[in-house]
């Protein structure tokens, strides 16, 4: 009976484990534990294409969340996407030539955005939007090139 208990035991500790393991995959992947609760001004960006990028996904400065995406609507005029960011009132020295990037985490990881600043004096304010973008690059469109060049230039050698 004693050791019919303990593997009891054993089995409910291991699926608790599991499911505070699950729990806290789930809070890191929806970046519910990075919501920033504190006063913030708001930087809007245009992208072609923002792939992945979802609400409440960070906004990076040299690898420092510094913020995170407010909302992401199609231009209907422009045909583009229009990526509003809530930006901490902390970071408000962001240089106004900046430039804003979609980029991944990893090689499969979230998408975020990647701000790089520039060299004006003049700073960034509450509405502002960054005119110098890159979009998301696609895994798919890397694989699709890499696929065509590997194989026409197997060709060209024969």
């Amino acid at each position: 009976m004693t050791q019919r208990r303990s593997h009891a035991v054993g089995t409910g500790l291991f699926i608790v484990l599991g499911f505070a393991a699950l729990a806290y995959l789930a809070t890191q992947t929806t970046s519910l534990v990075n919501v920033s609760q504190g006063a913030s001004y708001t930087l809007k960006a245009r992208f072609t294409n923002v792939g992945q990028l979802k609400n409440r996904a960070p906004v990076k400065l040299a690898g420092v969340r510094i913020g995170s995406v407010q909302s992401i609507q199609l231009e209907p005029a422009k045909l583009d996407a229009l990526v509003t960011m809530s930006i901490d009132k902390r970071y408000n020295q962001i240089p106004e030539d900046s430039s804003a990037s979609v980029l991944t985490s990893g090689l499969l990881g979230d998408q975020y955005i990647g701000i790089q600043p520039g060299g004006s004096p003049n700073s960034l304010k509450n509405g502002d939007e960054l005119i110098l973008t890159q979009s998301a690059v696609q895994l798919e469109d890397l694989i699709g090139k890499f696929m065509v060049n590997g194989s026409s230039g197997d060709s060209k050698k024969k």
